[in-house]
Protein backbone atom coordinates (compact mmCIF):
# COMPACT_ATOMS: atom_id res chain seq x y z
CA UNK A 1 0.00 0.00 0.00
CA UNK A 2 1.10 3.74 -0.90
CA UNK A 3 2.31 5.95 1.91
CA UNK A 4 2.08 8.61 -0.62
CA UNK A 5 1.00 11.82 1.16
CA UNK A 6 -2.58 12.39 -0.44
CA UNK A 7 -4.10 16.19 -0.81
CA UNK A 8 -7.85 15.31 -1.85
CA UNK A 9 -9.58 18.48 -3.19
CA UNK A 10 -13.61 19.50 -3.00
CA UNK A 11 -14.81 20.99 -5.78
CA UNK A 12 -18.50 21.48 -4.14
CA UNK A 13 -16.73 23.32 -1.09
CA UNK A 14 -15.05 25.49 -3.82
CA UNK A 15 -18.15 26.28 -5.51
CA UNK A 16 -19.76 26.85 -1.82
CA UNK A 17 -17.24 29.57 -1.38
CA UNK A 18 -18.09 30.87 -4.61
CA UNK A 19 -21.50 31.24 -3.52
CA UNK A 20 -20.27 33.35 -1.00
CA UNK A 21 -18.19 35.65 -2.24
CA UNK A 22 -21.46 36.37 -4.53
CA UNK A 23 -23.65 36.89 -1.66
CA UNK A 24 -21.19 39.51 -0.16
CA UNK A 25 -20.62 41.00 -3.69
CA UNK A 26 -24.30 40.47 -5.55
CA UNK A 27 -24.26 43.68 -7.66
CA UNK A 28 -20.38 42.79 -8.89
CA UNK A 29 -18.98 40.34 -11.31
CA UNK A 30 -16.39 37.91 -10.52
CA UNK A 31 -13.09 37.26 -11.63
CA UNK A 32 -11.89 33.92 -9.84
CA UNK A 33 -8.16 34.64 -9.39
CA UNK A 34 -6.59 30.89 -9.74
CA UNK A 35 -2.99 31.89 -10.17
CA UNK A 36 -0.24 29.28 -9.01
CA UNK A 37 -2.20 26.48 -10.38
CA UNK A 38 -5.43 27.80 -8.66
CA UNK A 39 -3.32 27.79 -4.89
CA UNK A 40 -1.82 24.41 -5.21
CA UNK A 41 -5.65 22.70 -6.32
CA UNK A 42 -5.33 22.35 -10.14
CA UNK A 43 -5.76 25.34 -12.65
CA UNK A 44 -7.79 22.97 -15.04
CA UNK A 45 -9.89 21.02 -12.72
CA UNK A 46 -10.58 24.40 -10.58
CA UNK A 47 -11.22 26.61 -13.82
CA UNK A 48 -13.79 24.08 -14.55
CA UNK A 49 -15.81 23.46 -11.66
CA UNK A 50 -16.34 27.60 -11.51
CA UNK A 51 -16.98 27.45 -15.07
CA UNK A 52 -20.18 30.16 -14.30
CA UNK A 53 -17.62 33.14 -13.36
CA UNK A 54 -17.41 35.95 -15.55
CA UNK A 55 -13.41 35.98 -15.77
CA UNK A 56 -10.39 34.35 -14.54
CA UNK A 57 -7.00 35.82 -13.77
CA UNK A 58 -3.71 33.77 -13.63
CA UNK A 59 -0.36 35.74 -12.53
CA UNK A 60 1.91 33.80 -15.43
CA UNK A 61 1.58 33.78 -19.25
CA UNK A 62 1.75 29.92 -19.54
CA UNK A 63 -1.47 29.22 -17.36
CA UNK A 64 -3.31 31.93 -19.08
CA UNK A 65 -2.19 30.28 -22.62
CA UNK A 66 -3.81 26.69 -21.04
CA UNK A 67 -6.70 28.29 -19.87
CA UNK A 68 -7.52 29.62 -23.44
CA UNK A 69 -7.26 25.96 -25.07
CA UNK A 70 -10.17 24.90 -22.57
CA UNK A 71 -12.09 27.94 -22.84
CA UNK A 72 -12.82 29.57 -26.02
CA UNK A 73 -14.54 32.20 -24.95
CA UNK A 74 -13.89 33.14 -21.00
CA UNK A 75 -12.21 36.36 -20.30
CA UNK A 76 -9.23 35.47 -19.16
CA UNK A 77 -7.05 38.26 -17.30
CA UNK A 78 -2.85 38.20 -17.35
CA UNK A 79 -2.31 39.61 -13.94
CA UNK A 80 1.67 40.32 -14.29
CA UNK A 81 1.03 41.53 -17.82
CA UNK A 82 3.39 41.08 -20.91
CA UNK A 83 7.68 41.61 -20.99
CA UNK A 84 8.05 41.98 -24.65
CA UNK A 85 6.29 42.27 -28.40
CA UNK A 86 6.27 38.49 -28.54
CA UNK A 87 4.53 38.21 -25.42
CA UNK A 88 1.86 40.73 -26.58
CA UNK A 89 1.02 38.98 -30.12
CA UNK A 90 0.13 36.13 -28.37
CA UNK A 91 -2.06 37.15 -25.97
CA UNK A 92 -3.68 39.72 -28.05
CA UNK A 93 -4.33 36.64 -30.91
CA UNK A 94 -5.79 34.26 -27.75
CA UNK A 95 -7.95 37.19 -26.67
CA UNK A 96 -5.98 37.43 -23.43
CA UNK A 97 -6.27 40.53 -21.08
CA UNK A 98 -3.11 41.62 -19.84
CA UNK A 99 -3.11 44.03 -16.97
CA UNK A 100 -0.99 47.37 -17.73
CA UNK A 101 0.93 48.33 -14.91
CA UNK A 102 4.11 50.32 -16.39
CA UNK A 103 4.22 52.98 -19.11
CA UNK A 104 6.77 50.95 -20.79
CA UNK A 105 4.28 48.07 -21.80
CA UNK A 106 2.16 50.92 -23.23
CA UNK A 107 4.48 51.87 -25.59
CA UNK A 108 4.46 48.19 -26.52
CA UNK A 109 0.79 48.21 -26.73
CA UNK A 110 0.81 51.05 -28.85
CA UNK A 111 3.57 49.53 -31.40
CA UNK A 112 1.53 46.12 -31.23
CA UNK A 113 -2.24 46.85 -31.69
CA UNK A 114 -2.24 49.87 -34.10
CA UNK A 115 -1.39 47.14 -36.31
CA UNK A 116 -4.65 45.71 -35.94
CA UNK A 117 -7.02 48.94 -36.54
CA UNK A 118 -10.01 46.45 -36.99
CA UNK A 119 -9.85 44.29 -34.39
CA UNK A 120 -11.23 44.94 -30.89
CA UNK A 121 -9.29 44.12 -27.65
CA UNK A 122 -9.36 44.71 -23.77
CA UNK A 123 -6.70 45.17 -21.29
CA UNK A 124 -6.58 46.40 -17.70
CA UNK A 125 -4.84 49.47 -16.22
CA UNK A 126 -3.14 48.92 -12.88
CA UNK A 127 -3.00 51.76 -10.30
CA UNK A 128 -0.50 51.86 -7.54
CA UNK A 129 -3.03 52.92 -4.57
CA UNK A 130 -0.19 51.96 -2.05
CA UNK A 131 0.75 48.47 -2.20
CA UNK A 132 3.71 49.55 -4.03
CA UNK A 133 4.67 46.75 -5.87
CA UNK A 134 3.41 46.83 -9.18
CA UNK A 135 0.90 50.04 -10.98
CA UNK A 136 0.80 53.17 -12.46
CA UNK A 137 1.56 56.61 -10.09
CA UNK A 138 -1.99 58.78 -10.59
CA UNK A 139 -0.26 61.25 -13.30
CA UNK A 140 1.47 57.91 -15.35
CA UNK A 141 -2.74 56.61 -15.24
CA UNK A 142 -4.06 60.20 -16.62
CA UNK A 143 -1.24 59.54 -19.15
CA UNK A 144 -1.65 56.00 -20.28
CA UNK A 145 -5.24 56.34 -19.91
CA UNK A 146 -5.16 58.78 -22.87
CA UNK A 147 -2.86 57.13 -24.97
CA UNK A 148 -4.66 54.02 -24.73
CA UNK A 149 -8.06 55.12 -25.82
CA UNK A 150 -6.01 56.85 -28.51
CA UNK A 151 -5.88 53.10 -30.02
CA UNK A 152 -8.76 52.36 -32.28
CA UNK A 153 -8.83 48.51 -31.19
CA UNK A 154 -9.07 49.33 -27.44
CA UNK A 155 -11.71 52.17 -27.12
CA UNK A 156 -14.39 51.62 -24.42
CA UNK A 157 -12.86 48.89 -23.80
CA UNK A 158 -9.74 49.35 -20.61
CA UNK A 159 -10.57 48.43 -17.05
CA UNK A 160 -9.26 49.77 -14.32
CA UNK A 161 -7.76 48.04 -11.00
CA UNK A 162 -6.01 48.57 -8.04
CA UNK A 163 -4.91 46.21 -5.10
CA UNK A 164 -4.91 46.56 -0.98
CA UNK A 165 -1.90 46.21 0.59
CA UNK A 166 -4.11 45.53 4.46
CA UNK A 167 -7.20 44.50 3.65
CA UNK A 168 -6.88 41.50 5.80
CA UNK A 169 -7.05 43.80 8.87
CA UNK A 170 -10.14 45.79 8.59
CA UNK A 171 -9.20 48.81 10.48
CA UNK A 172 -6.06 49.52 9.44
CA UNK A 173 -6.47 53.17 8.09
CA UNK A 174 -4.50 52.52 5.07
CA UNK A 175 -7.49 50.69 3.47
CA UNK A 176 -9.77 53.86 2.93
CA UNK A 177 -6.51 55.76 2.29
CA UNK A 178 -6.51 53.41 -1.13
CA UNK A 179 -10.11 53.07 -1.83
CA UNK A 180 -9.62 57.38 -1.69
CA UNK A 181 -7.41 57.56 -3.91
CA UNK A 182 -8.46 55.14 -6.52
CA UNK A 183 -12.00 56.84 -6.57
CA UNK A 184 -10.81 60.03 -6.86
CA UNK A 185 -7.60 59.33 -9.77
CA UNK A 186 -10.70 57.44 -11.98
CA UNK A 187 -13.37 59.46 -11.02
CA UNK A 188 -13.70 61.29 -14.74
CA UNK A 189 -12.59 57.82 -16.77
CA UNK A 190 -15.47 55.98 -17.84
CA UNK A 191 -14.68 52.31 -17.17
CA UNK A 192 -15.20 49.28 -15.41
CA UNK A 193 -13.34 49.35 -12.17
CA UNK A 194 -12.25 46.68 -9.90
CA UNK A 195 -10.48 46.85 -6.26
CA UNK A 196 -11.94 44.53 -3.93
CA UNK A 197 -10.05 41.26 -3.26
CA UNK A 198 -11.12 38.55 -0.90
CA UNK A 199 -10.93 40.33 2.27
CA UNK A 200 -12.56 43.96 0.92
CA UNK A 201 -15.17 41.59 -0.80
CA UNK A 202 -15.85 40.38 2.84
CA UNK A 203 -15.89 43.53 4.66
CA UNK A 204 -15.42 46.85 2.70
CA UNK A 205 -19.17 47.02 0.17
CA UNK A 206 -17.58 50.37 -1.42
CA UNK A 207 -15.00 49.05 -2.73
CA UNK A 208 -16.52 46.32 -4.87
CA UNK A 209 -17.31 48.22 -8.11
CA UNK A 210 -18.17 46.33 -11.09
CA UNK A 211 -16.12 43.82 -10.54
CA UNK A 212 -14.69 42.11 -7.44
CA UNK A 213 -11.32 39.48 -7.43
CA UNK A 214 -11.83 36.82 -5.01
CA UNK A 215 -8.62 34.62 -4.46
CA UNK A 216 -7.79 32.56 -1.35
CA UNK A 217 -11.49 32.54 -0.09
CA UNK A 218 -12.59 30.72 -2.85
CA UNK A 219 -9.90 27.61 -1.27
CA UNK A 220 -11.52 27.96 1.98
CA UNK A 221 -9.31 30.14 4.12
CA UNK A 222 -10.00 33.16 5.92
CA UNK A 223 -8.32 36.21 4.17
CA UNK A 224 -8.39 38.14 7.96
CA UNK A 225 -5.76 37.97 10.05
CA UNK A 226 -7.96 37.58 13.22
CA UNK A 227 -11.08 35.43 11.79
CA UNK A 228 -11.17 31.93 10.92
CA UNK A 229 -12.82 30.55 7.90
CA UNK A 230 -15.64 29.51 9.48
CA UNK A 231 -16.22 33.17 10.67
CA UNK A 232 -17.42 33.90 6.88
CA UNK A 233 -18.62 30.82 6.54
CA UNK A 234 -15.99 29.49 4.17
CA UNK A 235 -15.50 25.54 3.35
CA UNK A 236 -12.02 24.36 3.69
CA UNK A 237 -11.54 22.94 -0.04
CA UNK A 238 -7.72 20.92 0.16
CA UNK A 239 -7.96 17.98 2.51
CA UNK A 240 -4.35 16.46 3.52
CA UNK A 241 -3.64 13.48 4.28
CA UNK A 242 -0.92 10.61 4.55
CA UNK A 243 -0.08 7.64 6.54
CA UNK A 244 1.24 6.60 10.18
CA UNK A 245 4.57 4.90 9.38
CA UNK A 246 5.59 4.41 12.87
CA UNK A 247 4.56 4.54 16.75
CA UNK A 248 7.69 5.51 19.04
CA UNK A 249 7.66 5.21 22.76
CA UNK A 250 9.42 8.12 24.25
CA UNK A 251 10.80 8.70 27.64
CA UNK A 252 10.37 11.74 29.55
CA UNK A 253 13.32 14.10 28.92
CA UNK A 254 13.62 12.92 25.92
CA UNK A 255 13.62 15.25 23.33
CA UNK A 256 11.94 14.99 19.36
CA UNK A 257 12.64 16.41 16.30
CA UNK A 258 14.97 18.95 14.62
CA UNK A 259 17.16 21.29 17.03
CA UNK A 260 15.57 18.94 20.49
CA UNK A 261 13.24 21.78 20.56
CA UNK A 262 10.20 19.79 22.07
CA UNK A 263 11.13 17.97 25.35
CA UNK A 264 8.43 15.13 26.54
CA UNK A 265 7.50 16.04 29.98
CA UNK A 266 5.92 11.94 30.70
CA UNK A 267 6.61 9.13 28.77
CA UNK A 268 4.71 8.78 25.70
CA UNK A 269 3.64 7.83 22.19
CA UNK A 270 4.66 9.36 19.14
CA UNK A 271 3.29 8.85 15.52
CA UNK A 272 5.38 9.55 12.90
CA UNK A 273 3.86 10.62 9.60
CA UNK A 274 4.96 9.84 6.66
CA UNK A 275 4.85 14.05 5.29
CA UNK A 276 7.28 16.38 5.10
CA UNK A 277 8.63 19.97 4.33
CA UNK A 278 9.82 17.81 0.62
CA UNK A 279 5.90 17.08 0.31
CA UNK A 280 4.99 20.84 0.47
CA UNK A 281 4.45 20.88 4.12
CA UNK A 282 5.84 23.71 6.15
CA UNK A 283 8.62 23.50 8.31
CA UNK A 284 8.01 26.39 10.15
CA UNK A 285 4.15 24.66 11.03
CA UNK A 286 3.99 26.02 15.09
CA UNK A 287 4.48 23.06 17.42
CA UNK A 288 0.77 22.31 18.59
CA UNK A 289 -0.62 22.38 15.23
CA UNK A 290 -2.86 19.98 15.42
CA UNK A 291 -3.86 17.00 12.81
CA UNK A 292 -6.41 14.19 12.79
CA UNK A 293 -5.96 10.64 13.91
CA UNK A 294 -9.24 8.80 13.33
CA UNK A 295 -11.08 11.70 13.71
CA UNK A 296 -9.37 12.85 17.26
CA UNK A 297 -7.38 15.89 17.35
CA UNK A 298 -3.35 15.46 18.55
CA UNK A 299 -0.36 18.19 18.50
CA UNK A 300 2.49 18.22 16.68
CA UNK A 301 5.77 18.14 18.60
CA UNK A 302 9.16 19.86 17.73
CA UNK A 303 10.01 21.02 14.45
Amino acid sequence: MSRAAVATINLSALKHNLTIARQAAPQSKVIAVIKANAYGHGLIPVANALADVDAFAVAHFEEAIALRKQFADKNILLLQGYADEIELALLLSQAIQPVIHSVEQVALMEKIANKHPDDAFSVWLKLNTGMNRLGLSADELDECWARLNAIPCLQNNIGIMSHFANADAIEHPGNEQQLKLFSSATSSMKAEKSMANSAAILSMKNSHYQWVRPGIMLYGASPFVNRTAMDDGLKPVMNLSARIIAVNQIKKGQAVGYGSSWQAGNDTSIAVVGIGYGDGYPRHVAENTPVLIQGKRYPIVGR
